[in-house]
């Protein structure tokens, strides 16, 4: 009885907090660059509401990492991209990046918001991992609100299951 309240007031309390927030977003964590882009960057959202895609373009400097269904742990192809990510990082140590975390359409809102914070964090702490200032890094989850690909297919699913960085703050020559 117990674990069914503890379970029915982190229900409304997630309901709360999602209605003040007045959006599909859930920060994971309380960075200054968190729930806004910058100029030196765009989220999902800031892109969704310019009728623009939400992937990352081809000329960012870091790139997503793409996840399994139903997990946040990060694959060996994502391990490859991360290190990659980290030597940039750390070459522009003036940069400060928000991690977001996407899902693909399958599942409930809110499971999906809590999987994409889970996501984004295990991309954050991999980053710290090699050496990264956990500072530099924020995280925010749009679980499957952001898509990049709106078909019901495998091939489009995978697309979506992603961490995503958009650059907040001391992107260079800015």
């Amino acid at each position: 009885m117990v674990s069914l309240a503890r379970t029915l007031r982190f229900g409304l309390g997630l309901v709360a907090l999602l209605a003040l927030g007045g959006c599909a977003m859930f920060a994971t964590d309380d960075s200054k660059g968190a729930g806004a882009a910058s100029s030196t960057g765009k989220s999902s959202v800031d892109a969704l509401k310019r009728g623009e895609g939400t992937g990352t373009p081809d000329s960012s400097p870091l790139k997503e990492v793409y996840f399994n269904y139903n997990r946040a742990d990060i694959r060996p192809d994502g391990r490859a991209t991360l290190k990659s990510d980290a030597a940039w990082l750390k070459s522009n140590p003036a940069v400060r990046v928000q991690i977001e975390g996407h899902c693909d359409e399958r599942g409930t809102t809110d499971y999906n918001m809590a999987l994409g914070a889970k996501r984004a964090q295990a991309v954050k702490d991999y980053l710290v991992s090699m050496g990264i200032p956990a500072a530099r890094l924020s995280t925010i989850s749009y679980g499957k609100e952001a898509p990049v690909c709106k078909e019901s297919t495998e091939s489009c699913w995978q697309r979506n299951r992603r961490g995503r960085f958009v650059i907040t703050a001391g992107a260079p020559g800015s």
